[in-house]
């Protein structure tokens, strides 16, 4: 349970007063200003801070809002409102709001377990083996950080925006180093030791991820707009994941191979990442805003559509850029 004590102006009590209708409160008329205290359930508080704070002028000195935890409430109404508040989950777009701050810094244990499931995946693509290069994909927690730019971006914190993508350009960097690494040892060991590693070829699995095409663009889009929609849904995010993971972890995998064994193919493979990346960037957000997560405030709302345009004007150029550049290869 959470008390909201609330000072407003005169002239601002008069437009809250009809927003308090259906919460517990309590209105004490001060000299300057009047002052309620509002009780509510902790599920409640952002629904409840949002609405309250829209009427109020918070320049003025006599103008706050303060939230505590009362130590305890005796209260028949206030016990049966938290009763009924504790049946009642999270909805899915607050779960996804929750869930975006884990992903603005990098977490070594996911950049650890992200390079691993990379190797898993290389072992899967040279052996041709889809059944591996699935679980790598269940392996691989790259969802994290690109629904998390959407959410920040289209709640106006672009800063947190900014470091998400950076987070994932560091997962996937990493993915790309170790896949260079791996497959200059293992082709160096086949030079050297023939007999050994004569499995070591181009699978298809490999080739097919050398070419690239505006078509993947729009797919991405796709996925990315599927897979908001879809956690938001209450499906599992090892799930949605996984679709995630299919179209980053194998191309990335693969643009580290092309580097060593197929260098005529690097910069298609590596298009075909780019395509992807930039396409669910681009779905992640446009799921964002058809299920509704928006800032909570005005000065929010009007840095949110600034960084909105912004980073639609920036999707647009580069995925014009990389439909040009993929129909050149």
């Amino acid at each position: 349970m959470k008390k909201i004590l609330l000072h407003a102006r005169h002239e601002d009590y008069e437009k809250l007063k009809p927003l308090l209708e259906g919460l517990y409160h309590i209105d004490m008329d001060e000299k300057d200003f009047v002052q309620v205290k509002i009780f509510a359930p902790d599920s409640e508080l952002d629904e409840i801070i949002t609405k309250i704070r829209e009427p109020i002028d918070l320049r003025f000195k006599e103008t706050l809002i303060e939230v505590s935890s009362p130590d305890f409430i005796i209260s028949s109404t206030l016990s049966r409102a938290e009763n009924s508040a504790r049946k009642s989950e999270k909805t899915p777009v607050e779960e996804l709001l929750s869930s975006a701050r884990n992903y603005s810094s990098i977490d070594y244990w996911i950049l650890l377990l992200t390079t691993i499931a990379g190797l898993i995946a290389l072992t899967g693509l040279f052996l041709n083996n889809v059944a591996i290069i699935i679980g790598a994909m269940l392996l691989a927690p790259i969802l994290g950080p690109i629904h998390s730019f959407a959410i920040y971006a289209t709640t106006g914190r672009s800063k947190d925006a900014v470091k998400s993508i950076l987070v994932l350009f560091a997962y996937l960097g990493a993915v790309y180093l170790v896949s260079i690494i791996a497959t200059y040892i293992l082709h160096m060991l086949k030079i050297s030791m023939p007999g050994i590693l004569s499995s070591l070829i181009l699978t298809q699995e490999i080739l097919i991820r050398t070419t690239t095409s505006p078509i993947y663009i729009f797919m991405a889009i796709m996925l990315g707009v599927a897979t908001i929609i879809a956690l938001t849904k209450g499906f599992s995010e090892s799930i949605a994941g996984v679709a995630v993971a299919a179209a980053l972890l194998p191309p990335t995998v693969v643009a580290g191979i092309s580097l060593v064994m197929i260098p005529e193919a690097t910069i298609a493979s590596i298009l075909l990442a780019l395509d992807n990346v930039i396409g669910l960037i681009a779905g992640a957000m446009i799921g964002t805003l058809i299920v509704g997560v928006a800032p909570r405030n005005g000065s929010e709302v009007r840095v949110a559509k600034k960084f909105i345009r912004r980073t639609i004007a920036l999707i647009v150029f580069f995925i014009a850029v990389l439909t040009v550049t993929s129909l050149a290869f």
